[in-house]
């Protein structure tokens, strides 16, 4: 057997080893990084962003945002982490959830949210990355890439020493393009799929995330880039896919 392909063939067996399934959606990821380090890595993210931001200190925001993330993290069953919500102020229209429950929502999409089912449509998405693992799942598709591309460079370790380098380059951008780009978008809709459930485990009606993405596409005023060459699906494809899960979300639905 060749030189690349005996390591190629190891680096598919230690990926075969490492799939995981994602809860709700059961579909199978791979996954090289434990838990306990994919958790430290988004603890030390977490605390790099708010030592870098502003963090609101206003009572009725963090009020609003704490009771709200509370509800959706108990929707998860994930009693083991370690749940922490913040706001910072911030113009962005952004919210982010790292791994092990670490939460921040920016005051720039508070006023898109309008109001608690708005919120917890963002949290339930946001707070979906963190339990389907999507953080660990990105490390490890950057270190099977990187296997990969070492593998070609074994492979061609006789080859003009300026090949390799176009090779390796140009597998580099084709990883990039062709393989990232389109998983970061299932990524996303699966954020989007188990985000419906949690919110509306949680008490708030999974509509709420089809009008939350609505006024998300209207607020962008259209200017994104092509889906082809987006991590995130098209608003029009973000709404379809809602809609379609809106039914499966409705049997989890206890208003409160």
């Amino acid at each position: 057997m060749r030189p690349w392909g005996l390591a190629a063939l190891t680096l598919l067996v230690t990926a075969a080893a490492a799939c995981q399934t994602v809860p709700v959606t059961g579909r199978s990821q791979l996954m090289l990084l434990s838990e306990p380090a994919e958790i430290q890595m988004g603890l030390d993210a977490y605390r790099e962003v708010l030592r870098k931001s502003k963090v609101s200190t206003d009572p009725a925001l963090n009020e609003r945002v704490t009771r709200v993330g509370r509800r959706i993290a108990e929707a998860t069953g994930r009693t083991d982490y370690k749940w922490e919500f913040k706001v910072i102020e911030d113009k962005q229209a952004n919210a982010f959830c790292l791994p092990g429950g670490k939460v921040a929502v920016y005051t720039g999409i508070l006023p898109i949210t309008r109001d608690d089912a708005g919120l917890a449509a963002v949290l339930g998405h946001e707070v979906a990355h963190a339990i389907a693992r999507h953080g660990g799942e990105r490390v490890s598709q950057a270190l099977a890439v990187q296997g990969g591309l070492a593998a070609v460079q074994v492979g061609m370790a006789r080859s003009d020493p300026r090949t390799v380098q176009q090779v390796s380059s140009l597998l580099g951008a084709g990883a990039s393009v062709g393989l990232m780009l389109p998983w970061s978008r299932s990524q996303e809709s699966e954020a989007d799929h188990l985000g419906l459930i949690f919110m509306a485990k949680a008490g708030y009606h999974p509509s709420a995330a089809r009008d939350l993405w609505v006024r998300m596409g209207e607020a962008s005023h259209g200017q994104q880039p092509p889906e082809f060459l987006s991590t995130h699906p098209s608003s029009e494809t973000r709404i379809r896919q809602i809609e379609g899960w809106i039914p499966e979300a409705l049997k989890y639905y206890k208003p409160e």
